[in-house]
């Protein structure tokens, strides 16, 4: 592809990108234009100069009210969900030393069923029934944590009769009501702050809550205390298995807290769900590779007693209930020929075993 000059407006970069099965679209200063296509961040164009200050002001403008323009002049970022007629994105504008950087997360609009996803249905159904507790979704950015979250509210939603409240940040996947009546809140838009919006869902008479992203430990005490007062609640958190992810959330606690958080955590938590999107060596697109944890009483004294370090080897003997590693999904993939060693090796926990797995 050959291209030399600066699109008008964003839409047109947005266009190209939802065509070309995108995740993210960068229109920065100093750089060409560039996507973010199964993983890899590359320039659109290999012939198009850098854009420079004065381009991506006029893309910035192309696409934000004023509102939105004089709120990133005083404070010097924006965040938010835009929308076109190709589709839905998070959109990102922020001010750095050469002028503007907007860099927009692609939203694919069609709400994947778990079998899709290749989720592991029949054991994650099972906590999708609770009528209390908390299941933690969890991964780095950019692993799927949103579409394996709409998956599981989308699954709710036909499979219950009760009321969803989401509270995120931006609003993502759009549900209809289907034998749930759901609610969708915007934090920044129809409420300051998760916090805010969790104290406010709370008398809103939810049976399930959707928190998008727990982030600091006002958020999290508030969904373990819906969690423990009869509400399911799913919350994202950016871990990477999930021994990390209860340190984690136990973490944020102040010290003279801790012990009774443990047991709270240990009572409320019904499961984790931790993934990572691994590069396919055919270079076709990315497989999930997935960490499930089941509370099971094995589990809970483990998280009451602080001891999470124990929970990997408690999860190999879990099979029976769904639960797997992250090492042992990754060599599954790689036994099936759906990804390299190198990728395997660069992504496990456990680097000597694994090392030990591919010279058996």
């Amino acid at each position: 592809m050959s291209q030399h000059e600066v699109l008008a407006h964003v839409d047109e970069y947005l266009q190209i990108g939802v065509q070309y099965s995108c995740s993210d679209i960068h229109l920065p200063t100093g750089y060409p234009p560039a996507w973010r296509r199964f993983g890899t961040l590359s320039p659109i164009w290999d012939t198009h100069a850098p854009l420079t200050a004065d381009d991506t002001e006029r893309l910035a403008r192309s696409f934000l009210d004023d509102r939105r323009w004089e709120h990133l002049q005083k404070v010097g970022d924006i965040d938010f969900a835009y929308a076109n007629a190709s589709g839905r994105y998070r959109a990102s504008v922020v001010k750095q030393r050469l002028g503007y950087e907007i860099v927009f997360r692609i939203i694919s609009t069609d709400i994947r069923t778990m079998e899709e996803l290749k989720l592991p249905v029949g054991h994650l159904t099972p906590l999708t029934r609770y009528q209390n507790g908390l299941i933690l979704i969890t991964g780095s950015v950019g692993s799927g944590k949103s579409t394996t979250m709409a998956a599981l509210v989308d699954f709710i939603n036909r499979d219950r009769e009760d009321h969803i409240l989401t509270l995120e940040d931006p609003i993502e996947y759009v549900f209809e009501s289907q034998g749930c009546h759901v609610n969708q809140r915007e934090v920044g838009s129809h409420t300051e702050s998760f916090p805010r919006a969790l104290r406010g869902a709370l008398r809103e008479d939810p049976d399930v809550i959707m928190v998008g992203e727990m982030r600091n430990l006002e958020t999290i005490s508030l969904a373990l205390t819906a969690a423990e007062t009869g509400h399911l609640v799913l919350a994202t958190l950016h871990t990477g298995n999930a021994p990390r992810t209860l340190d984690r959330v136990l973490d944020v606690f102040p010290v003279d807290q801790r012990d009774q958080i443990r047991i709270m955590v240990s009572e409320s938590l019904r499961g984790i769900i931790s993934q990572q999107l691994v590069p396919r060596s055919d270079g076709a697109g990315r497989e999930l590779a997935l960490e499930v944890l089941v509370n099971t009483p094995a589990v809970a004294a483990t998280i009451r007693d602080g001891k999470t370090f124990m929970l990997p080897g408690i999860m190999q003997t879990g099979k029976n209930v769904g639960m797997i590693t992250m090492d042992e999904s990754l060599r599954n993939l790689y036994s099936q020929g759906l990804v390299s060693q190198d990728e395997v090796l660069f992504r496990c926990e456990d680097k000597h075993q694994m090392k030990l797995f591919f010279q058996s």
